[in-house]
């Protein structure tokens, strides 16, 4: 049986940008590694280290059950024809009324195809369907391109922001949107 993936109601995403989505099973832990690898080294001094900070991307559908939430991966033909992760993203609670949209990452070849944007939706989709009044965020300061689709979105950037202390030295926006 195929679960069915929600969309958003009020502005459903392009059939097209939602190709190849489902839900991750913990076996895309090296296709999650890949995507996440490839995208840190388009910016200077950003690292993955996964056994040291971000451990849960070996078995990450588990994680993010554990956690409340959902994890979703979209799959599409690679150069050898085998199919590849391209884009992710997952959400959890966030307090007694939101969700945390968290690992948003889609592949530079699979960008401005409004991908991002449809990701975006499913994850707030989700949210109202689960009675969330808002869906939050934290973003790499360096991730500019990611900052202006959140906020073409109707996200807003507050005044926190928050040092990670890891190897990356990263420093990440906080972003909200209300539901």
């Amino acid at each position: 049986m195929t679960e069915r993936v929600p969309t958003s109601d009020r502005q459903p995403p392009a059939e097209a940008a939602l190709a190849g989505l489902r839900p991750a099973r913990d076996a895309d832990g090296a296709g999650v590694i890949a995507l996440l690898g490839a995208v840190f080294a388009e910016y200077p001094g950003c690292v993955l280290d996964v056994d040291g900070e971000m451990p849960e991307l070996r078995a990450i559908a588990t994680w993010f059950a554990r956690a409340g939430g959902r994890f979703y991966v979209v799959e599409r033909a690679g150069a050898d024809g085998r199919a590849e992760i391209v884009a992710s993203v997952g959400h959890t609670p966030s307090g007694r009324s939101g969700l945390e949209l968290r690992k948003l990452y889609v592949a530079s070849r699979a960008r401005r195809g409004g991908l991002g944007s449809a990701l975006c939706a499913l994850v707030e989709s989700s949210g109202r369907a689960a009675g969330a009044r808002f869906v939050e965020l934290w973003s790499d300061t360096r991730f500019l391109d990611a900052h202006r689709l959140y906020e073409r979105r109707g996200y807003r950037r507050g005044p926190a922001t928050r040092e990670l202390h890891d190897r990356s030295a990263s420093v990440e926006h906080y972003f909200r949107k209300e539901l």
